[in-house]
């Protein structure tokens, strides 16, 4: 009787051996997935963070016409204003009030063309 005892024990240890085992394998196969709302949840996650990625960066680029119209705006009336209010000096000849004029009008189009080149980077 004492044999029997001890083989139901051996043989009852084994199976549970082999149930501990089993449920470990189940566990780390790739078939057995109770981890996939985990993934979908963090797949939503990673596309709003994309989303707000996007949207943050639509935003800055919409501040940044934004701020070129305006200098751009800024300079043009600057140099309406100076063109409407330039006029020959007693002193000047017409071909020297010309320079003049060029100049103005080379500066204005060099300020346009750094606030377009500021734009870019």
């Amino acid at each position: 009787m004492n044999n029997v005892v001890k083989k139901v024990a051996i043989l009852s240890m084994v199976g549970m051996m082999q149930v501990g085992l089993g449920a470990s394998a189940i566990e780390a196969s790739p078939l057995h997935n109770d981890s996939a709302p985990l993934q979908q949840q963090y797949d939503r996650d990673q596309g709003r963070h994309e989303e707000n990625r996007f949207e943050h960066e639509r935003h800055e680029r919409e501040r940044f016409e934004h701020e070129r119209h305006e200098r751009e705006r800024v300079e043009n009336e600057r140099y309406e204003n100076e063109r409407q209010n330039m006029k020959r000096h007693f002193f000047e000849t017409y071909s020297h009030f010309h320079e003049r004029q060029r100049q103005a009008t080379e500066r204005h189009e060099k300020t346009l063309e750094e606030i377009r080149h500021d734009h870019r980077r």
